[in-house]
């Protein structure tokens, strides 16, 4: 079974499986150093801090409805993927002990949380004044962490093969169909944010679904969606369909928003029907265009109570928030469209978001992470309870099966580069491949291909957006077909043995431009409406390939720094170089006339990888170039 499911009839890709895709380099780095950190100190045991939490004396008198029993079905699920992967042997005899804790702590009726009985999902709760964050009575996070209980269920499941584990899921969404149903409560009553911390579980009843065939659970998904379409402070799916920003969608909470889109991409998977599609369609358009950092990640949080909240279209501040948890809900989403689609635009966001704002998160070591990212700011290594710690090993454990895989019309699809190697099976036989060359810091890509005897068969490639010039070989004779940067290039023949297939990716660097306007709206007394611009700045950043760049502090104290731009092109004064720190790959240094050329390395090590470390990557430009330039893209 592929580790990401079981695939409906109209998937036009399907992930390759458990322990299919074996990725090197920095990617390959980070996930091994997850699977040896986090996933194997985190969570040990019953006695562990994170399932401790699940234990009667625990239970018995929690009143405090927090978030922190989400880290057990998060640890499940990072944790069954790496055993299906790698076969960690140690790591499975934790995954299993660890589950069949919290297999022995559910209840008959099928509860698996760590609230106090009269604060459990089932029960009505005291009214209480609607907070700022949409929470509609006692603060409640507990149909959260079921959701994530059940995911991690089932992928318990899957690595171990023990049917216990599914049917615990299963009893999971039986409660929460009885409760949702028979009794009559309404799932937006149950999380804050007007509900979208609780219509999440659309996401993990749709998997209950694929998993068992169940149509009670995809019932039980549509009627979430029924009700957070019905709340009209959340208003999900009639919101998104007209048109509204990210943003307005209820508190515009960047995490719990995408979870949800997630949930809707499985419900248009399952049943076909395009209103959903349509709605995360027009939302992810919608982030896509205004709400995401050079490296990929959705941010936010300027100017609002919360740091997590999507900023209005064209609200832009470098030292805005990336939220490590939204990071993985993005890379989700954009995984569940790539099934649906086949397109490239979602394999590329997947690769922008994992060699950027994810890497970028993580510490070398495994273990620690930022819970916030900022584009303009320093890394902070967060504490050992926080949320974001759990999704980025999450995050890690999603990247293997996506690498490539196999298309809904056959082919053989890669989605991303870097080196590694990968096992797909064929109608025609296995096809081993080997990647290998410089990227994502050069431009060099090999494919070698491994066949116990020749096959015909396409093999998909993806060509980057940026790589404008592109150029294709195979065998070392360049292809004379026309290479369209954003889309995939087919390549049908029989194929031999031991062909090889080179691709040329120019990796030339990208001067961005973004603008920051604090407008003023009112309205005159006829009632005609005046807009006045109050602030305005302008900002520059830099692209290399696949690649975000970021500078650290400026003459080593400097946390900003205003430029004056040469009137002359890019290329004359944007230079590479070997890296400084002695990395993979190539600085960039911004040569000006006035002052030290500025060196920008890859986001994800600008100024070191170490906590307090700081890294730039937009810089304000003088106020004397704002009106002589051209309107920079939103």
């Amino acid at each position: 079974m592929a580790a990401n499911g079981p695939n409906p009839p109209g998937d036009r890709f399907a992930p390759a499986a458990a322990g299919a895709v074996v990725l090197g380099g920095v990617l390959g780095e980070a996930v091994e150093a997850s699977r040896r950190g986090r996933l194997s100190h985190f969570i040990t045991g019953a006695d562990s801090p994170a399932i401790a939490i699940f234990k009667p004396e625990h239970t018995r008198d929690n009143q405090e409805g927090d978030w922190y029993g989400e880290h057990a079905g998060k640890w499940l699920y990072a944790a069954a993927r790496a055993v299906a992967r790698s076969g960690d042997g140690g790591l499975r005899d934790k995954l299993r002990d660890v589950a069949d804790y919290l297999l022995s702590r559910q209840a008959d009726d099928g509860y698996l949380g760590n609230y106090a009985p009269e604060r459990r999902f089932m029960r009505p709760q005291p009214p209480k004044p609607v907070s700022w964050d949409g929470a509609p009575a006692w603060r409640t996070w507990d149909i959260w962490t079921h959701s994530y209980l059940i995911l991690g269920l089932i992928e318990t499941w899957r690595a171990l093969g023990d049917d216990r584990y599914l049917a615990a899921a299963q009893r999971i969404g039986d409660l929460c169909w009885r409760t949702l149903g028979e009794g009559g409560i309404d799932i937006t009553t149950l999380g804050n944010h007007f509900g979208m911390s609780a219509t999440v579980l659309m996401d993990p009843a749709v998997e209950l679904h694929l998993a068992t065939g169940d149509l009670r659970y995809l019932e039980l998904a549509e009627r979430i969606a029924a009700q957070a379409d019905a709340e009209p402070r959340l208003a999900l799916i009639r919101r998104a369909l007209e048109g509204a920003d990210a943003s307005e969608i209820a508190t515009g909470k960047a995490y719990q928003l995408a979870w949800n889109l997630v949930g809707l991409a499985k419900l248009h998977r399952a049943t076909g029907k395009p209103r959903y599609r349509d709605a995360v369609d027009r939302l992810w358009r919608n982030i896509r265009e205004h709400h995401l950092t050079l490296g990929g990640g959705p941010w936010g949080g300027v100017a609002h109570r919360s740091r997590e909240v999507f900023n209005p279209a064209g609200v832009f501040s470098p030292q805005a928030y990336v939220e490590t948890c939204s990071v993985l809900a993005w890379l989700q989403l954009n995984r569940e469209l790539l099934r649906i689609t086949g397109q490239a635009c979602y394999a590329e966001e997947i690769e922008r978001i994992a060699y950027n704002d994810l890497l970028g998160a993580a510490a070398p070591n495994g273990e620690d992470w930022c819970y916030y990212s900022f584009p303009n700011g320093p890394r902070v290594h967060t504490t050992y309870w926080r949320c974001c710690k759990s999704s980025g090993a999450m995050a890690w454990e999603e990247l293997p099966p996506l690498a490539c895989g196999i298309a809904g019309d056959g082919a053989l699809q890669i989605n991303f580069y870097g080196p590694g190697h990968a096992r797909l099976a064929l109608p025609q036989g296995e096809v081993s491949i080997v990647q290998s060359g410089g990227y994502p810091f050069a431009g060099d890509v090999r494919l070698q291909l491994q066949l116990e005897q020749a096959a015909t068969f396409t093999l998909r490639l993806r060509i980057p957006a940026w790589a404008d010039g592109a150029r294709v070989a195979v065998n070392g004779e360049f292809l004379p077909a026309t290479v369209v940067p954003g889309e995939w290039l087919d390549l049908g023949r029989q194929w031999q043995p031991g062909d090889a297939v080179s691709l040329e990716l120019p990796m030339t660097p990208v001067l961005h431009r973004r603008r920051s306007r604090n407008v003023q709206e009112s309205r005159a007394p006829d009632g005609s409406p005046v807009r006045q611009q109050v602030l305005r700045y302008d900002y520059a950043g830099l692209t290399r390939g696949p690649l975000a760049y970021a500078t650290g502090l400026i003459d080593d104290f400097k946390h900003e720094e205003a430029v004056r731009l040469p009137d002359a092109a890019p290329a004359e004064w944007l230079r590479e170089s070997p890296a400084a720190d002695g990395g993979p790959g190539m600085d960039v240094e911004m040569q000006l006339a006035y002052r030290a050329p500025l060196r920008f390395s890859p986001y994800y090590r600008a100024g070191g990888r170490e906590d307090g470390a700081w890294r730039l990557s937009w810089l304000s430009l003088a106020p004397d170039r704002w009106h002589a330039d051209p309107e920079p893209d939103a």
